[in-house]
């Protein structure tokens, strides 16, 4: 059933113009939707990123999205940082050490950082 449909991340903003430059300038997306000023479908990969408008933008306190961007972390981060993101630096996440801006354990590597309103995103080595 569920398991041979494609899933679509979804993620809530305050201000949809205020997103568009993020996720279209900074990210680097595609939009292939847009519903006026409520919403933009944007292409990543096999994948789809609704961002929509919302009163609870930012209120999630966890990972809403993770890109999957294999042995390109280090090219990802700095094109990035080159952009004006700065990444989150988590000091107390069990087995896991921060080098510069990139937790590692064991092989795994992962950064986060946060949209304008403060959506936490990630990308990592798998």
């Amino acid at each position: 059933m569920l398991r041979d449909t494609a899933a679509i991340a979804n993620v809530a903003v305050k201000d949809l113009r205020t997103a568009k430059k993020f996720y279209e300038g900074t990210l680097g997306l595609t939009p292939v939707h847009v519903e006026g000023e409520e919403a933009i479908s944007y292409q990543s990969g096999n994948s789809t990123l609704n961002v929509y408008r919302s009163q609870f933008a930012g209120t999630n306190k966890a990972t809403a999205v993770t890109w999957a961007v294999g042995k390109e972390l280090e090219a990802v981060v700095r094109d990035l940082k080159a952009k004006g993101v700065t990444f989150e630096h988590y000091h107390n996440l069990p087995g896991m050490e921060l080098e510069g801006d990139v937790h590692t354990s064991g092989d795994m590597k992962v950064v986060w950082f946060k949209d304008p309103d403060g959506n936490i995103l990630s990308a990592m080595n798998r």
